[in-house]
């Protein structure tokens, strides 16, 4: 392995060209957006010329079939193809030493506020993978929505709802954990906390706009601040108007 080889990543998903060593064991690689990333020789394959697409695994394409003993070592190192929807991976960020993750809706067709499904996304703003499980409730139980790992400063898709389905999200929950792969860390506590959104924003042209994690307009709700889980608590105003008026008679 030399400067200027093609490499591939064997225990995720990615690659880019050698730019450089470490001392004896870390190669660091250089990705499509420039990102120098140090990674242990063993965890890399040399793959000569073949272009790769952060997010997406290619097959290697061959003239001629390799020995039957050459494709076995070859298909246990290469990870089943599967679409991922993470940024390239840059190196650790200081403030991304606290956990902050977010919850974020986009619509399909923002000019069609009314009527127009839309898609969820969970955005891990930190250092730290996380396991996420998102559930939302039924009465008195919960029905799990989704349950996956979530890489350090990334976002990952969740599911795609039409709008006969958005009462379902007025009360959500979430569970974290989170951990740092082959490197010491600061342990962070399992996180659970329960979200109620305010449904009426799912039709407010104006609460969706674009941020630092979406170029497409979003509604990006605060989950974990800070190693902090956020309690999101939206109070219905008749709600408050009979409070008011019940405290009133007792005095």
């Amino acid at each position: 392995m030399k400067i200027g080889d093609q490499v591939r990543f064997l225990s995720e998903v990615g690659g880019g060209r050698v730019s450089g060593f470490q001392g004896k064991n870390i190669v660091l690689v250089e990705d499509e957006d420039g990102f120098e990333i140090p990674m242990m020789k063993q965890d890399v394959v040399v793959v000569g010329n073949d272009d790769y697409d952060i997010g997406k695994v290619k097959t290697i394409e061959r003239d001629k079939p390799l020995p039957s003993s050459s494709l076995k070592a070859r298909e246990s190192e290469e990870p089943e193809e599967k679409p991922v929807t993470f940024k390239p991976k840059p190196l650790e960020r200081r403030e991304g030493e606290r956990l902050n993750l977010y919850l974020s809706f986009l619509p399909d067709e923002v000019k069609e506020i009314s009527s127009t499904g839309f898609e969820s996304y969970l955005v891990n703003d930190s250092n730290y993978f996380m396991q996420v499980s998102l559930m939302s409730a039924e009465g008195a139980s919960w029905r799990l929505r989704f349950c996956g790992i979530i890489e350090p400063n990334s976002k990952l898709f969740v599911e795609a709802f039409d709008r006969s389905q958005v009462n379902d999200l007025e009360r959500l929950c979430v569970q974290a954990i989170a951990w740092k792969q082959d490197k010491p860390f600061a342990l962070k506590p399992a996180i659970t906390t329960e979200l109620r959104l305010n449904l009426t924003k799912f039709y407010k042209l104006h609460i969706f706009r674009p941020n630092e994690f979406f170029n497409e307009p979003n509604w990006t709700e605060d989950v974990i601040r800070d190693d902090k889980p956020v309690r999101g608590v939206f109070v219905d105003a008749e709600q408050v108007k009979e409070a008011l008026s019940s405290s009133g008679r007792q005095t």
